[in-house]
């Protein structure tokens, strides 16, 4: 009677499971990290208005003026002085031509007039003001 020997191999297969747990736990983290990014956007007091309409949110360019002088483009943190290059890089990289202003009701006029002027003077298609609906 012969007896088998079981010959050591190496084994040629990819272990699949620690990759997959990886990912998941990067999910997780990106989940769990998302709300906190999502709330460092600046807090705009929009002023109110008894007639307006809901527009689409796709394909419109943000841009947030706060009270303190604080400036964000959808989400980003601008500085008033690159207003132009910004707006520049932005309508460069894709078809967003539409520009939606949401201003503090005290931030001075002349900031909300010098944002229009550089998204026109760009090629904005639409540019506007955001209000908050009277209730």
């Amino acid at each position: 009677m012969r007896v088998h020997t079981v010959k050591h191999r190496v084994i040629a297969e990819i272990n699949m499971i620690p990759l997959i747990d990886i990912s998941l736990i990067l999910l997780i983290i990106f989940m769990v990290i998302t709300p906190f990014l999502v709330q460092s956007q600046i807090q705009v007091s929009l002023p109110k208005a008894s007639t307006g309409t809901k527009g689409g949110d796709e394909n419109v360019l943000k841009v947030q003026l706060a009270a303190d002088g604080a400036m964000t483009m959808d989400g980003r943190p601008v500085k008033f002085q690159r207003l132009e290059k910004e707006l520049m890089l932005r309508f460069a990289k894709s078809y967003k031509k539409t520009v939606l202003v949401e201003a503090d009701k005290t931030v001075p006029v002349e900031r909300v007039v010098a944002v229009f002027d550089a998204a026109k003077k760009l090629g904005a298609g639409k540019i506007g003001i955001a209000v908050k609906p009277e209730d």
